[in-house]
């Protein structure tokens, strides 16, 4: 049951914390009704990426079995067979569906969890092995979980989000190629196709560029006229400090210390990068709701 369970990659749920977003950008934190929404398609969300989950570990069993820690996977490692993860991943999409099927703008939410499943399926057969586009894919993918998250509560979503959030998980994708590229040069065995696509100049510029995109686009988003008005508050931008912090410090661990194998694995362990997110967030609340 263990390696099941390691199969949907429970851990990489933290990612979808991206359908909250709308209601916590909104000032709609304390509607229940909207809470139950979000965590409804938060649900629906996790179950659909573990099925792509699945489908790509049977995709990249071969190509695993050459990675120092990809090779422990439940099914490069032979401890799940092909078709028992094929099987998974078939309940996974059910039940996201299902779930789904809940929310109040029902059928719009599941055809973009389809759609969302189908550009994954894609990614995974072919889109993976270019170099750019790979990247930008799994940057469209955070996008499609924020729109999820406003039509699930109701909440228009602002292009300041949407940009926001393909600038940042796009700066993650490339900070993770960077570890890529090490394990390419340690070892002489692709880890993936697009590497050949990447080198260390590259990755860590575009790293740069994208994340000063971030900062300058966070700044003009708490100043906009628009925000203020809605959000009520024209202090939002206090809350900068946090964000550049956060950024400097994924920079660092990406350029001095090669710790961007796993956005996700760094977050749970890195205590900088956690007080950074936990002081954006009660800054945001206290402006927000004191």
């Amino acid at each position: 049951m263990k390696q099941y369970i390691l199969l949907l990659r429970p851990l990489q749920w933290l990612k979808n914390v991206f359908v909250f977003a709308p209601l916590f950008f909104s000032n709609s934190m304390l509607k229940v009704d909207c809470l139950i929404e979000s965590a409804l398609a938060f649900a629906a969300f996790c179950l659909m990426s573990s099925a792509v989950y699945c489908l790509n570990d049977i995709q990249d069993a071969a190509s695993d079995r050459l990675h120092p820690q990809k090779r422990l996977r439940p099914v490069a490692s032979g401890q799940v067979s092909v078709g028992h993860a094929y099987a998974a991943m078939a309940l996974a999409i059910a039940l996201s569906v299902l779930t789904a099927g809940l929310l109040r703008q029902s059928f719009v939410c599941e055809m973009m969890l389809l759609g969302y499943l189908l550009l994954n399926v894609a990614y995974c057969l072919k889109l993976k092995q270019y170099a750019i586009i790979d990247v930008t894919v799994i940057a469209v993918g955070f996008v499609l979980r924020v729109l999820i998250g406003g039509l699930a509560t109701g909440i228009w979503v602002s292009h300041w989000l949407v940009l926001l959030t393909f600038l940042l998980t796009l700066m993650l994708a490339l900070g993770k190629r960077d570890d890529d590229f090490r394990i390419f040069e340690q070892t002489g065995e692709q880890p993936r196709k697009s590497i050949t696509g990447y080198n260390r100049p590259f990755i860590r510029q575009a790293v740069s560029i994208t994340s000063a995109i971030v900062m300058v686009c966070y700044v003009m988003y708490t100043m906009s006229p628009e925000v203020i008005e809605r959000l009520g508050t024209p202090y939002v931008y206090l809350t900068s400090v946090w964000v550049l912090a956060g950024l400097l410090r994924y920079i660092q661990n990406t350029t001095v210390y090669s710790r961007s194998g796993s956005p996700t694995k760094t977050l749970v362990r890195d205590r900088f990068l956690q007080l950074c997110i936990a002081g954006w967030i009660v800054s945001f609340i206290v402006i927000l709701y004191c």
